[in-house]
């Protein structure tokens, strides 16, 4: 089941899908405009990675984000490769 989540239509979506949703990057601090070429370098590695269970997402970069009342709305964005995971 896991090999067709991770097939090559469904992963082309969810990159579409992080692209245009044109969020922040995480700790990796990568930009949109690299994440297509790392997935193209990548795309093997990362698989077998997940495949053998032994992917690690990288941590969230926590953000603080400030409210009309005064308060903080706190966020944890993933890295974009994690995001198209």
């Amino acid at each position: 089941m896991l090999e067709s989540i991770l097939s090559r239509e469904n992963m082309n979506r969810a990159y579409l899908k992080v692209k245009r949703n044109k969020g922040a990057g995480g700790v990796d601090k990568m930009e949109m405009d690299e994440l297509l070429e790392h997935l193209k370098t990548h795309r093997e590695e990362i698989l077998t990675s997940l495949l053998n269970g032994s992917y690690k997402p990288y941590p969230v970069k926590r953000v603080e984000i400030p409210k009309e009342n005064g308060k903080t709305r706190k966020l944890g964005i993933p890295t974009l490769v994690d995001r198209v995971i």
